[in-house]
């Protein structure tokens, strides 16, 4: 099998956004942080959750207040 060119590689690799900082990056196996460019970004996001700053939304829904009595 050949081995591919630079070029030809980096016509292969995906780019993606980093859902943190939008900054661009690999996405492939070697980039452990994956979908997030860093570590850091991949941990702050991480901390936005657990602190609840992110949240997912829904209808609330009257089965939904039932479960609460």
């Amino acid at each position: 099998m050949p081995v591919a060119t630079i070029t030809e590689q980096a016509s292969e690799l995906r780019l993606v956004k980093c859902p943190r900082c939008n900054a661009k990056c690999v996405y492939s196996l070697e980039n452990t942080a994956r979908p997030f460019c860093s570590p850091q970004c991949k941990a702050i996001d991480l901390g936005a959750w657990a602190s609840e700053s992110f949240r997912v939304t829904a209808r609330v829904t009257d089965e939904d207040l039932n479960l609460c009595s």
